[in-house]
C-alpha cells in the first residue's frame, strides 16, 4: 500500500499502533506518559505537574507560498499553530524550539524577518525561544516544537466527549480559508476587509486563555481547528467512540465574510481549515457558564450522539440531514 492510499489519518494510526506494540511499560517515560500519540499534544506526569510537548511543521509550496505571505508573518504563524495545539490541551506554553532547513542562497535578511515575526507572538503569551536546530535544503521547512504545562490535574482531550453533549465553538470560522482564496486568486476588497481576511489567514491568534477557562470549567472534550470543522468533529468523535449532529445554520460565520463571499461562505466555515478556534463539548449548563467567562463569542452547533464512531451528520434549522462533502485538509489524500 502506497502512503497516499492510507493517507495522513491512518498514517498515524499504523505510527501509533508500531509505537505501542514495541513500547516497554517497564520503562519510567511510559510509565508517567498520560497522552500519547493522537492528540493535539503529548501529556506526561512531571515532577510537579503535566507536562506537555506539540510539534509541527511548515513546508514551502505545501503549508506555505512566499509569494503571498511575508517572513514575519510565517514566523507568526510558524508559532501560532503550535500555540494553538497546546490551548486545545487547556495549557500554558512555555519554551519553543525552532528547527530550520534552508536553502542557502536565501538573505539572510529573510530569516531575521522570519525570527521577528517569531519573536512577536512568543513574547505576547510569554513563551522564550530556547534553541533548535538548522540544515541546508533545497525548500525551506520550519518545524516548531512547544513545551508547556498544565495548572490542572487533567487535560483537555479529543476523546472525552459523550452522548448528550453540545457542541460548541469558539469565535467565527471561515475566515482563514476566505484569506487564502482571497490572497491565491488576488481578490480586491476594501483596506478593512482585506486586512481583516489577511490577518486571520497568516497570524491566526491561538486562544491560549480561552482554552484555561474550559479547563477550569471542567470542560473535557476539545480540539483546535486546524483541518476544518467537519474534519476536527470527526476527529473527536472517533477517538470518544461517539457520533454528532451539526446544525449548518448555528455555526457562525463573520458577517463581513457573508457579504463578501454570499455563495460560498458556509463551505469555507464547514471545511477551509486553519482557524484555530477551539471546538469543544460540554453540557449546556457548562457552556453557558463559559460564554459568561470569556469575551469571544461562543456558538453551540450541535450535539454529540450515540452512533457510529467518527460519524457526523450536518442538518438544516429543521432538522433535515443534508447531503455532505466532508472536505477539510489531509495530507497525501487532500484535494481542497
Amino acid at each position: 500500500m502506497k502512503i497516499y492510499e492510507l493517507g495522513e489519518f491512518g498514517l498515524i494510526e499504523l505510527l501509533a499502533d508500531i509505537v505501542d506494540r514495541t513500547k516497554n511499560p517497564r520503562d519510567i517515560s511510559w510509565q508517567r506518559l498520560l497522552i500519547g500519540i493522537g492528540d493535539d499534544a503529548a501529556a506526561w506526569q512531571g515532577d510537579s505537574s503535566i507536562q506537555l510537548a506539540t510539534t509541527d511543521s511548515l513546508i514551502q509550496d505545501t503549508h506555505f507560498d512566499l509569494n503571498i505571505t511575508t517572513w514575519e508573518e510565517l514566523g507568526w504563524k510558524a508559532i501560532a499553530v503550535n500555540l494553538s495545539d497546546i490551548s486545545a490541551m487547556g495549557g500554558i506554553p512555555i519554551f519553543a524550539l525552532i528547527s530550520l532547513a534552508l536553502p542557502g542562497e536565501l538573505e539572510t535578511g529573510c530569516i531575521s524577518g522570519l525570527y521577528q515575526g517569531m519573536a512577536q507572538i512568543a513574547n505576547q503569551f510569554g513563551v522564550a525561544i530556547v534553541g533548535g536546530n538548522i540544515a541546508s535544503a533545497s525548500k525551506t521547512m520550519i518545524t516548531v516544537t512547544v513545551l508547556g504545562s498544565l495548572e490542572s490535574k487533567s487535560a483537555l482531550t479529543r476523546s472525552a466527549a459523550v452522548p448528550g453533549d453540545q457542541v460548541a465553538v469558539t469565535g467565527y470560522l471561515g475566515l482563514s480559508a476566505a484569506g487564502l482564496k482571497m490572497l491565491k486568486q488576488k481578490l480586491s476588497f476594501d483596506a478593512e476587509t482585506s486586512q481583516l481576511f489577511r490577518r486571520a489567514h497568516l497570524q491566526p491568534i491561538p486562544r491560549i486563555k480561552e482554552g484555561q477557562v474550559l479547563l477550569r470549567h471542567e470542560v473535557r472534550a476539545a480540539i483546535d481547528i486546524s483541518d476544518g470543522l467537519i474534519t476536527d468533529l470527526t476527529h473527536i468523535c472517533k477517538a470518544s467512540k461517539v457520533s454528532a449532529k451539526i446544525n449548518k445554520d448555528s455555526v457562525p460565520i463573520h458577517t463581513i465574510l457573508q457579504s463578501n463571499f454570499k455563495s460560498d461562505c458556509q463551505q469555507l466555515a464547514l471545511s477551509g481549515g486553519e482557524d484555530y478556534e477551539l471546538l469543544f463539548t460540554a453540557s449546556s449548563q457548562v457552556i453557558n457558564q463559559i460564554k459568561q467567562a470569556i469575551s469571544c463569542p461562543v456558538t453551540v452547533i450541535g450535539e454529540i450522539t450515540e452512533g457510529t464512531p467518527g460519524q457526523v451528520t450536518l442538518s438544516d434549522a429543521a432538522g433535515k440531514s443534508i447531503p455532505w462533502q466532508q472536505g477539510g485538509w489531509e495530507h497525501f489524500k487532500s484535494k481542497t
